[in-house]
């Protein structure tokens, strides 16, 4: 049987949170940074409730690369 994945209680409560909120991402915000504790702590499991904030944190990296190196 699969592991539980560590941050799907954190997932779950964003979707409970946006839904109650009609969507609105700023209602549930504090949940969100509890879901990226989570995933930062959690960073080498294979989470797929993480696996949208791996995709930008790594977005984040390379621009600040991009930045870094002066091709901007």
């Amino acid at each position: 049987m699969p592991s539980k994945d560590p941050c799907q209680k954190q997932a779950c409560e964003i979707q409970k949170c946006l839904q109650a909120n009609n969507y609105l991402e700023d209602k549930c915000a504090h949940l969100i940074r509890e879901m990226r504790k989570c995933c930062a702590i959690y960073s080498g499991e294979n989470s797929i409730c993480c696996s949208g904030f791996r995709k930008e944190n790594e977005e984040k990296k390379t621009w600040k690369s991009i930045k870094i190196d002066g091709n901007c």
